[in-house]
């Protein structure tokens, strides 16, 4: 059996070949190829990924979402939430970063590939309970990681260290209720204060 790989830049000229004007941005980094697509463009360009000749991109092997809030502080003025979906290609032997940006901070949603690549079926439900990220059309979205009766998501950058509520079991009522945060904040990792010339150093 013949194993080849195929370069970078040729992952990049089949890729931007297949989709054309679809992608917003592409580039290749530390030896893979980024491209960014828009929301309303995403499920067809994944569609296209998988099936063109030169992609043939048959396997999702993750998918996450980002919050890039914290990027606003800086010279990033683009939308907050992103969804990075990582494909390969088994028989070109090729990999491809795919990232769609959800239009809608207060409601972020990009359509669901699970129809396109099965796989993405919890990496979806996983980025909706911690980011919040809507699938529009994932048959079965819901949380995946914290409490059915959970709070909030917790991969948001703005979400409490502590959370908002714990619950508990309550003997009295015979079940598990749900309470304020009793857990006071404290530093898990202790201060190492030297004194000058430590260990004879100058």
């Amino acid at each position: 059996m013949t194993i080849f790989s195929v370069t970078p830049e040729a992952t990049q000229a089949a890729v931007v070949s297949a989709l054309g004007g679809v992608i917003r941005k592409t580039s290749v980094a530390l030896g893979e190829v980024e491209i960014v697509v828009s929301a309303d463009d995403y499920h067809a360009a994944a569609l296209t990924l998988r099936d063109a000749a030169g992609c043939k991109f048959e396997q999702l092997i993750d998918l996450c979402g980002v919050d890039y809030s914290e990027y606003k502080a800086g010279s990033y003025d683009g939308p907050r939430f992103c969804v990075v979906v990582q494909l390969l290609s088994v028989s070109l032997n090729q990999r491809l970063r795919l990232k769609v940006f959800a239009t809608d901070d207060a409601m972020p949603m990009v359509d669901s590939v699970t129809d396109i690549w099965v796989s993405a079926d919890w990496y979806e439900r996983e980025a909706f309970d911690l980011f919040g990220i809507m699938f529009s059309g994932h048959a079965d979205l819901r949380r995946i990681l914290t409490d059915y009766g959970f709070i909030g998501h917790p991969f948001r950058k703005d979400f409490p260290t502590s959370g908002h509520v714990e619950m508990r079991y309550d003997a009295e009522q015979a079940r598990v209720v749900y309470q304020p945060v009793t857990i006071e904040s404290r530093e898990i990792t202790p201060r190492i204060i030297r004194e000058d010339n430590y260990g004879g150093l100058q």
